[in-house]
């Protein structure tokens, strides 16, 4: 990418309105936080003590609406992180819906399934597996899900597409978290390997025929897309 000035400004006003938007989401998104109760709570506090950014209460709300209006009865994601999105996708899935969640720190997901349980949820309710995304998805069944959120390593994103709409079910959701890389990915200067996979991730998901995308600029940007 090549810009001069006016680009330079252009990208400071993004990130400016990125900002605004993100924490008017925030206010609009208390109400929900607060439902989300002491699991939330904890797993919130887990994640910054661990150091690990989790979703903001943007991005949980839009998740959690994401997962109610596809009826979700089967969500996979990478990255449990301490289960911040995971107890927002499971308070708008189904009530008999299962959420099967994907990380490489086993510690973290024993976080999680204590959060999971403090926000009543019942332990049937979530199926961990520890390991590595790309060892792991490939033994999940073909088709057999309604939303896929990937919020893993960013490096491996382009691989998570490939491997979600192999899971996806045709009219299932996949969503990208991350996508602006705190405005890096509009700018223009060197960037880091995880950046410039961030930008072929949206040129990929924008050109693919089978997807219907959308870009929400809630958090740190999620990408959005509807298998057709």
């Amino acid at each position: 990418m090549r810009g001069g000035r006016g680009q330079e400004r252009a990208i400071t006003g993004n990130r400016q309105t990125w900002a605004f938007v993100d924490a008017y989401g925030a206010e609009l998104a208390e109400g929900d936080e607060d439902a989300g109760g002491e699991g939330l709570r904890l797993a919130r506090e887990r994640a910054h003590a661990a150091d690990l950014r989790p979703v903001s209460p943007g991005t949980g709300a839009t998740l959690r609406l994401l997962a109610a209006a596809a009826g979700a009865k089967a969500v996979a994601e990478i990255g449990t992180g301490t289960g911040v999105s995971g107890i927002h996708l499971l308070r708008g899935m189904r009530p008999d819906g299962v959420l099967t969640t994907v990380d490489i720190e086993p510690q973290r997901q024993q976080f999680a399934r204590e959060a999971f349980r403090a926000a009543g949820f019942a332990a049937n309710r979530a199926r961990f597996i520890p390991g590595h995304a790309l060892e792991v998805l490939p033994r999940l069944a073909d088709g057999g899900y309604d939303l896929v959120f990937c919020d893993g390593e960013r490096g491996e994103y382009l691989e998570y597409l490939d491997e979600s709409l192999r899971l996806l079910r045709p009219g299932g959701l996949v969503c990208f978290e991350g996508v602006f890389a705190d405005g890096r990915t509009v700018e223009a200067a060197v960037q880091p390997a995880a950046v410039l996979t961030l930008r072929e991730l949206l040129r990929t998901v924008k050109e693919r025929a089978e997807l219907a995308p959308t870009l929400l600029p809630v958090g740190d940007g999620l990408l959005c897309a509807v298998r057709r």
